[in-house]
Order: structure tokens, then C-alpha cells, then sequence
């Protein structure tokens, strides 16, 4: 068909005219609104990404919040722990040594008690004085003794500053003498597994 066989617009009737110009119309509002469509979408997109950052962000601070309470909770119970094994050591303790005090009171009664028997009783009332004291002494070391104060023993042994304070030294008679006690000067003694008071020494060198 050559090109004169094709119609022109200008050719076309009226109403044909008019129909391609809705056409045309049409398809680009159909292109607008799509783009329009299109861009809404983005638009109602990024408050929804915004809100999602948020919300992770609110997450994480919470986990790490949950976290630090945690820690705080895990640290309370281990002083509350650390607090309640402290009180029953210190408790047992007292319980332990409950007669300390008293009978390291007790010490310089039955010290003046010694030094009276070594006083000479020459007559009959001394003697009976004297047989007074020995029983007043015996009784005094039994009642330390029931209570787990004991002597310790001294003379003889050798050196222990653990147990001994040593208050003046003496040349050694022999090698077998040397570093240990040769005098006792005052008694030490021990409360269970504790030194009550060190017993007073002369020690040879």
C-alpha cells in the first residue's frame, strides 16, 4: 500500500480524532499515577525503616540494660554470700574462743597462787595455809584445763618463738644445750590452737 493509501490525522473523522487524544491522555495519566503510586510506596517505606531502627535500637538498649541488672543481681548475691560465710566464721569463732577472755584473767591469779607455794612454811598454820593454796591452784588449772587453757611446756624444749618469748640468754654447757630453754621465768600457756600468753625463757647459746 503506498503512503497516499494511509489516512492522515487530518484525514481521520472528528470523533476519531478525539478518541486517539483520550487515548493518548490516558496512557500518560496511567504513567503518572504509577510513578505516583510508586513513589507513595517509598514514602510510606521509609517511616516503616525508621520505625524498625528504632525498635532495634529500643531492643538493644533493653538487652543491655537486662544485662547490667543482671550483673548488679549476680554481684549482690555473691556479697550477701561473701557477708553470711563471714558472720558464721566469726560467729564460730566466738563460740570457739568464748573463754579466752576470761581465763587470760585467770592467768595472774594462778600466777600470785605459784609464788605464794614457793613462800617456806615453817610452821603448823603456814603448812595448813599452804595446803589451802595447792588445792585453790589445782582447782584453778583443772577449770583451765576443762576449758582448753593448758600450760605449755618449756623448760628443756627447744626454743619455739611461736611459743616462747625469750627475755635473757645464757652460754650453752654443751652443743646439745644450745638453743634451748634452760630457765622458765613465767608460764605461757595456750587457748585450743591459740597462744594465750608465750611462756617467758632463758635460752642457751
Amino acid at each position: 500500500m503506498s503512503k497516499e493509501e494511509f489516512p492522515s490525522e487530518k484525514d481521520l473523522p472528528q470523533e476519531d480524532q478525539e478518541k486517539q487524544a483520550k487515548a493518548a491522555e490516558a496512557d500518560k495519566a496511567g504513567v503518572k499515577d504509577d510513578k505516583r503510586v510508586k513513589d507513595d510506596k517509598e514514602e510510606a517505606a521509609k517511616p516503616a525503616d525508621v520505625e524498625l531502627d528504632q525498635l532495634k535500637a529500643e531492643v538493644a538498649a533493653l538487652t543491655q540494660k537486662n544485662k547490667d541488672l543482671e550483673d548488679k543481681y549476680l554481684r549482690s548475691q555473691a556479697e550477701i554470700q561473701n557477708a553470711q560465710r563471714r558472720y558464721s566464721k566469726e560467729r564460730a569463732n566466738l563460740v570457739k574462743y568464748e573463754s579466752q577472755r576470761l581465763g587470760k584473767d585467770i592467768l595472774s591469779s594462778v600466777d600470785n597462787l605459784e609464788r605464794a607455794l614457793q613462800v617456806k612454811a615453817d610452821d603448823e598454820a603456814s603448812r595448813q595455809l599452804k595446803k589451802g593454796i595447792e588445792m585453790t591452784l589445782e582447782g584453778l588449772v583443772r577449770a583451765l584445763k576443762d576449758n582448753g587453757i593448758e600450760e605449755i611446756k618449756a623448760d628443756g624444749e627447744k626454743f619455739d618463738p611461736t611459743l616462747h618469748q625469750a627475755v635473757q640468754s645464757v652460754p650453752a654447757e654443751n652443743d646439745e644445750q644450745k638453743g634451748h630453754v634452760v630457765q622458765v621465768l613465767q608460764k605461757g600457756y595456750v587457748y585450743k590452737d591459740r597462744v594465750l600468753r608465750p611462756a617467758m625463757v632463758v635460752v642457751a647459746q
